[in-house]
This record gives C-alpha cells, structure tokens and sequence, in this order.
C-alpha cells in the first residue's frame, strides 16, 4: 500500500505530538512545524526511520477549562496575528518587515517580481534607501521560495550595518564575513564544507576576498542570490578593483544567478568602466546602444527593465507624494582669512613646495610626483597645522610611491576608505632641503599649540555655536586624522559638558560603530569624524548638520558626507550643511575654482551630482595653475601644455551625460499605486504600527512589565521580563531599559518596535503557542474561549478566531507548492449557520469594552452551546476560506499585472480551518 503524501498546510501527527507540514523539496523528508510553535521550531523528519507512521491530524477546538476574559481575547487575536509569518498576500514578506517602505522602495521590488533571473542595478540617489529595496527583494524571494542562501558583499566598513538592517528591518539573520572573523566560522566545519554553505546568510567583507584562494572558494560555493554594495568598488582598473571585477565577472557567467548591484555613482565619468557595470547584468549591454533609431530605442526599453535611477527631484516632484520623506537642506558657505603666522605658513610651505617642483627638471615621472607632493602638502596645510606637521614629518620618510599618493590627493579610496585619512608623505628629500623642512615643522608645531587663535578653529567654533543653540546635532567632517584630533581637543574644552567623539580610520570598523553608538543616549553630542564615515555609515538616527571642515576634492564625496544624515529615516525637518573655507587661501581657492563650484553648477543644472572627471592630468595641471595664481606666483614657468583646458571639456562632457542619463533612465513604466492599497491592506490584516503598539501595551500589562510613560516618551523595562523571554532578548543584545515608539522611523535614540522587533515576536510567539500547548508554557497561558456583554452587538453572536491556511501554487517560470497562514475572524448572529461578519469587521468586535460580566456558570454553559454549534458553522467557514483563497488569488494576478510578469499564483484554502479561539457576545440587558 502506498505512503500518504502530505502537502504544506496539512495537519499531522507524529512523536507524540501535532505539527504544520510545511513545503519541502524531497519526498521522503517531511518538513514540519510544531502546531503551537515557531518558524524556528521547525524540524525535518525522515519517513522511512519513523518506526510509528505520520497520519493525518486535526486541530483541537478550544475546551471549557481554557476560558479567559476579554482582555485575553484581545490579546490571542493580535498575538495570533502578530506570530504568523508566511502570510498569504502578493507580497509574501509583508509579515517580516521591521520598516514600513515607501511606494517609489517597492519599484525595483516590482521589477524583480518580472525577471526569469533577478539582475538589477539599484543606482537611486545617497540616502533614498537602496539597502531598503535590495532587502524587500531578498526577503521576498526568500519568502516565495526563490532562494535558500544569499550573500552581500560590501565594503568593511558596512558589514555589521548591514547584518543590523538585515536583522532589525527583515527579520533575517546574517552571520558577517570578515578576515578578523573567518577563521572561527570555519573552525569545527567539515574540511570539504566551505562557511559559504555552512551559514546559508553572509555578509561578507571585500576585504575578506582579496585573497586568491578566498575568492576562488566564493566562487564555488556561492549562494544564488548576491548582492553588492558599492557596486563602483569593484569597476576599475586598479588593482583591487580588477580582482573584485574578476569575481563578479567569475560570478554572473552562472545564467541563473540572481545579482543585484547598488551604487549612487553607476557612471563615474569613465565610460570603459561604466559598460563593463552594464556588462555584469548582461553582456548585451556593454558598449551601449549601437545601430539605427529603433535598435536604440529597443535597447533602452530592455535596459529599463534591469537598471532604476532615481534622483531626489524624480521622487519628489513626479507624483510620489513623498515630499514628507526627506528633510528641507538648508546649505550654507563660512569662509574665514588667514592673518599671521598662518597665513605665512601657508607662503612659507607653498615657496617650499615650488621650489622642490622647480628642481625636478622635465622629466615626466618626477615632474608629476612633485606636483602630486605640492598638491599634498598643501591640503594638510589647508587642514590644520597639527595635519601640516604630520606630514612635513612623514616627508623625511621619503615616500614617493605613485600608487600610494594618487588616492590621498585626488580622494580616490576604491570604495574602502580604510587608510584614506593616514596624513602622507609626499617625496625624497636631499641635504639642501633638510635645513629648511626642519624649520617648517618647527612652525607648524608652534600653531598647532596656538589653536585658540587658529581663524579657521575659531570660524568652526562659531558655527558650531549656531549650530547647537538652535538645537542641532552636527558631524564635523575633515580630511585627516591629525586634524580631527585636534579638533577633538578644542571642542571638548570649548563644550566640557558634551559628548565629543572623534573617529578616524585609527579605528576598526567594528570600533567605528561602536564609539557613535555610544553616543545613543546623549543628548548633547558632537561627532568628528574623517571620511571614513563619509560613505555607507548611516548616521541619520543620531545626528542632523554636517560641517565641511575641509575641502574634499572629489564632490561626490561633500554628497556622500551629507548622505549621512540627510537621508530616509532623518526625523529631524531641517538638515544643515555648512562649509568652510579659507577666501585667502591659495589651496581651498584652487579647488573651489576648479572642481567643487563646477560639480555644483552642474548639480544644479541637472539635480545629479557628478564626480569629479578621471583626469588626474589634467586635475593636476589646472590646480597648480589655480594655486599658483592665488598664491601669486603666477610668475614661475610652468609648461602645462592642453592639461587644464581637456578638463574643462570633460566637465562639460559630464554635465551633459548628467542630463542625458536622467532622461534615459527615469523610471516611469511602473506604477507603484496599483499595487500600494493590496500592500496596505495586507499589512492590516498582518498587524501594522497600530496593531502593534495595542498588542505590545496589552502583553507588557499581562507579563507584569508594563510600559512606563517618561513624557512624551514610553519606557520599556526589558529586565522585569518572565525569564523565559529575558534570555531570548538578552541573546539579541537587549537589556535594560529602553525609549521605545511604534511608528515607523522615531526620533533619535527611541527604539522602533515593529511586529518583528525580538522583544514584539517574542511576546506574541509566546503567547500565542502558551494558548495552544498550556502545559508548555513560560508563564500562564492565555485561554481561548470567553463570553462577555456588550454594546457592539444587538444579538447573541459567536466569533470564532481562526487561523485558516493555503497552499500557494506558483506556476509559470517556477513550479512551486507554498504554505500560507492568515489569522482572522468569521462571526454569526443569533443560531445563524450563516456568517454575518468575517476577516477584520468580525475582529473588531473583541475591541469595545465589556459592558457587563458574567458569572461561571452562564460563561461555561455559552461556551458549550457554541462549541456544540461548530459543526453547523464549518460551511460556511469553508465557503469564506475559498473566497478569501479567490480574493488572494486576484491580488497576486493584480501584481503581476502591474509588475507586468508572467507567474500566476493559486491560492487554494486546507480545509478544514483552525479554530483557535471561541467567544460568545451576548447584547447588554440579555
């Protein structure tokens, strides 16, 4: 006789007990879950080792001795709503989201929902939320069964961000990869098992796969979903960028992997690079558009399909509604003069710098190194005197290695910003120059203990004056370690009473978070910091007002600073950026004149932010030449040949691929408003901020830790937890007691309690499977049944809790069983077998207050009498779970409609539903 097969909703009963079957992809193993339990309960049991055979199963209705009040009513249904995570809606991750998103975050969700394999490049503006949007599209794939294992290769220093986003916004686990940290993962693996298939969710620093053979191991055992961040890191031609562009390379030549690529910068001015980011997503699309007028349009159409890029204006002037997502930024220059002996250290150095220039004669190499150490020196002297003394001191070490000093002065950092801040050296120098460059450190070491009559210090403490009387919380940006150091120094004396910190790259990045973390609960702090914040750290939370304290010489890198604040989630209504800079300064004059105002115009020309052109030639020449000019001395001969005019043209050049580029690739085909009211709807039947911030007030009151007011603020004690869910909190890091708010995006240091915050899923798992399997609890169960009076109804009426399950049948690309769960009301008036009232309209009468109680007897004989009557309900129970099966069946073809994809989903109800709870109401005066 052959074995029954079970399908995923069905109920079963093996080992002594009741379990969900929940989707699997092999015959003979039954995955299952505990009929009280979690998601994380689950257990794979092998059929032919079973020595007593799985049979069918079917759930229990509540019994008499599992009464409760109305209270505990209210707290079953939220709780049972609250736990359930494979929801039954077109977006089958609504309920693991921690984040509400905006509509324009679900377009690259749609436009993977149509794509055979998932190639995306994300290149949305800083701080529109693409970590955001790549997450919506890994959670849902993860939750439509697309894919099992996943791995996001970032930059160092976002790795543990993104393990936090992962975990806090999608409720998904993700162990961080990194070269610190490799060899404790893999200690206690099988030697032919690689980490990669050990831990199915990394996160995996780029550091970690500079080695040949940890790239070579990525490669084989990589998961079928990558994503990468900072996508631009791994476009170029030096070095580390050619072994990560080899990877991908390596990785995207499997058809069926899915990458999704993020960057704000896609086109950085250097087309070669920019096809071969085309390239990764399909060889179709390196070298652009060629041919005739419909062969461009044809290709366009298709790149469409792979490539969003949406700047600020395109969100909040193309009907989004979304103008409330970002704050007003209010910009703003302060310029300082050098008088004294800082305005002559300024000549003394650049005399010192010319002259060396002078010297190196025409040869080539030379030439350039000297301009380059010219160029270098002058920004530490531009910075502070503290940077200028660092890096006179480092001159003796004679460091002259091209590859070492490009980056320090063109800002280049290949998406690392490690070291980048390390003040350097610049030259080899000879005997006639020792005397000389002796004195030089002699003076900068004098100003730099004169800091009080610095003018740039004091221009900085005035604003910062303004800055913090008008309750602002400002990051101070500037280029090197020595400056923001000293810094450091001055603004503690000046504000002894607020929390200063100062990160540089001296820090890990590990260390990094940690120092601003602990900036949470002040609330007056003040964060310096060097660029190695300046990309991918998020600081909205926490801080409001960026300082520009020096020049960076690659603008995009001013937008990356400002993008940390001035982002998705800043509460805050008025960003401020301010810079300063020297009006008599040769050195901030030179590049003002030739890089920074000119990105700025075209900025506004085109609402894009260019970076600056890869012409470290021509760069070179036109800031001699302004610094030469600025400095007065206009009249050493230089021959910088055509240098500095082929960077005007490429400006130009950039200006006008700024504006081609916007209208290219404005993302217009899909429409985010047919599919927003399903989404919203799901998230009411999931439980959405309202439902959660009931339901934890509720539960907290129950557990005997209840929410305490502070002013506008609430309070959370996680200490005074029954023990049970303490340890779970305490796994997480959570201890204490902490600001807590409900809606999304809450004012800085107020924890956000979403449905898939721990301390939320662990009241409500818990709860909810201490209603089903009382004898398993941590503290006393809720029951399931009740009868109260009350004004809501003008008949008796019976509302039965149910969880009703389905299978999704996806077919189309895929062919997939699913398993999906709804929690939901179904009510009867009087002795009707008919129901009056289902899904939330029927929920709604558990809220209004009791209006009377009643005693034992008549509850338990209520009770009773309704339970007798469960038979003649089960029609129509069964009749509203296959409409609510049709209903959820249109809403994913609606999707796929707008989304304009090719998969089709069933959604069929498992019969018969579970009722989970039992309750009588009977009208006031009966």
């Amino acid at each position: 006789m052959d074995a029954v097969r079970f399908s995923p909703g069905d109920l079963v009963e093996v080992r002594g007990r009741e379990w969900v079957v929940l989707p699997s992809p092999d015959d003979d193993i039954l995955n299952v879950r505990p009929l009280s339990g979690s998601e994380a309960d689950a257990q794979r049991i092998a059929l032919a080792l079973e020595a007593i055979p799985v049979r069918p199963a079917r759930f229990s209705p509540p019994q008499l001795d599992q009464r409760d009040t109305q209270d505990g009513g209210r707290l079953l249904a939220d709780a049972l709503r609250l736990s359930l995570r494979r929801g039954a809606g077109p977006f089958r991750s609504a309920a693991h989201l921690g984040v509400e998103p905006r509509a324009y975050q679900l377009v690259p969700l749609m436009m993977a929902l149509k794509l055979p394999v998932v190639r995306l490049l994300i290149a949305d503006d800083v701080g529109i939320g693409k970590t955001i949007e790549a997450g919506l599209i890994v959670r849902e794939m993860l939750d439509r069964g697309l894919i099992d294992r996943f791995s996001v290769l970032c930059p160092p220093h976002l790795v543990e961000q993104w393990v936090g986003e992962l975990s806090e916004k999608f409720d998904i686990d993700a162990v961080a990869v990194t070269s610190a940290r490799a060899r404790s993962l893999e200690r206690g693996l099988p030697a032919a098992q690689s980490l990669f298939e050990a831990y199915p969710h990394t996160v995996v620093s780029l550091d970690y796969i500079k080695a040949d053979s940890r790239r070579d191991e990525f490669a084989r055992a990589c998961p079928s979903l990558v994503v990468v961040d900072e996508a631009h890191a791994c476009i170029g031609g030096e070095r580390g960028r050619h072994q990560r562009f080899e990877l991908l390379e390596r990785l995207v030549a499997d058809e069926k992997r899915h990458i999704l690529l993020l960057t704000a910068t896609p086109h950085s001015g250097d087309e070669a690079a920019f096809d071969r980011l085309l390239g990764l997503i399909s060889p179709d699309f390196a070298g652009g558009a060629r041919g005739d007028g419909n062969t461009r349009v044809r290709y366009a159409r298709r790149l469409a399909q792979h490539y969003v890029q949406r700047r600020r204006p395109d969100i909040m002037e193309s009907g989004w509604n979304e103008k409330r997502t970002f704050p007003i930024h209010q910009v703003k220059d302060e310029s300082f003069s050098l008088t004294g002996d800082f305005a002559a250290l300024h000549d003394r150095v650049l005399d010192y710098c010319l002259a060396v220039t002078q010297r190196a004669g025409a040869d080539q190499r030379s030439r350039r190194l000297a301009f380059w150490g010219t160029l270098a020196l002058m920004r530490c002297v531009g910075s502070s005197p503290a940077a200028a003394a660092s890096a006179l001191r480092n001159r003796l070490g004679g460091v002259a290695d091209e590859e070492a000093m490009q980056p320090v002065v063109f800002d280049e950092d290949e998406g690392l910003l490690d070291q980048g801040d390390l003040e350097p050296g610049t030259a080899t120098i000879n005997a006639e120059e020792w005397a000389e460059l002796g004195k030089l450190i002699a003076m900068a070491q004098a100003l730099d203990a004169r800091r009080a009559e610095d003018p740039k210090v004091a221009r900085l403490l005035k604003v910062l004056k303004e800055l913090l009387q008008d309750g602002a919380r400002p990051v101070i940006f500037c280029r090197f370690i020595a400056t923001a150091e000293s810094l450091g120094e001055e603004l503690r004396k000046a504000w002894p009473k607020a929390d200063v910190a100062i990160v540089t790259g001296r820090l890990t990045p590990e260390e990094r978070r940690a120092r601003v973390d602990r900036l949470e609960g002040s609330e007056s702090r003040i964060l310096v910091a060097t660029d190695c914040l300046s990309e991918g750290v998020n600081l909205q939370s926490l801080f409001d007002a960026v300082v520009h304290y020096d020049l960076s010489w690659n603008p995009t890198r001013h937008q990356q600073r400002e993008g940390r604040v001035d982002r998705f989630g800043q509460q805050s209504p008025i960003v401020r950026s301010v810079t300063i800079f020297g009006e008599n300064s040769a050195i901030d004059g030179a590049v003002l004149q030739v890089i920074l105002r000119k990105a700025e115009a075209i900025r506004k020309a085109t609402g894009i932010a260019v970076p600056m052109p890869e012409d470290s030639e021509g760069v070179t020449a036109a800031l001699m030449q302004a610094l030469m000019f600025r400095g007065h001395r206009e009249q050493l001969a230089f021959d910088f040949g055509l240098s500095s005019e082929r960077l005007d043209s490429k400006w130009r050049d950039a200006e006008e691929n700024a504006k081609a580029s916007r209208a290219r690739y404005a993302q217009g085909a899909l429409k985010p408003e047919e599919v927003l009211p399903e989404w919203r709807q799901m998230r009411a039947l999931n439980g959405g901020p309202t439902e959660v911030a009931r339901f934890t007030d509720r539960a907290l009151k129950r557990v005997g830790a209840p929410l305490e007011k502070a002013g506008q603020l609430q309070l959370v004690h996680l200490d005074a937890m029954p023990d049970a869910i303490k340890e779970r909190l305490e796994a997480r890091g959570l201890r204490g007691t902490r600001r807590v708010g409900f809606q999304d995006d809450p004012a800085p240091g107020v924890t956000h309690l979403g449905r898939v915050h721990p301390l939320v899923a662990s009241l409500a798992e818990s709860l909810a499977e201490g209603a089903l399997d009382p004898d398993g609890g941590a503290f006393p169960p809720l029951g399931r049944c009740g009868a109260w009076r009350t004004r809501a109804v003008n008949q008796m009426t019976t509302l039965l809790l149910l969880r009703l399950r389905f299978k999704l049948i996806t077919s189309g690309r895929t062919n997939r069983l699913l398993l999906a769960e709804e929690a939901t009301g179904v009510a009867f008036g009087g002795m009707a077998a008919e129901a009056g009232l289902t899904g939330l309209s029927a929920l709604a009468l558990l809220e209004p207050e009791a209006a009377g109680n009643l005693d034992e007897q008549a509850i338990a004989r209520q009770i009773q009498r309704a339970r007798e009557r469960l038979a003649t309900y089960e029609p129509a129970i069964a009749t509203f779970a296959a409409e609510r099966g049709t209903v959820l069946s249109e809403d994913h073809l609606r999707l796929t409609e707008a989304a304009r994809g090719g998969v089709t989903v069933e959604v069929v109800p498992v019969l018969p539903a579970d009722v989970i709870g039992i309750y009588v109401l009977l009208p006031e005066g009966e």
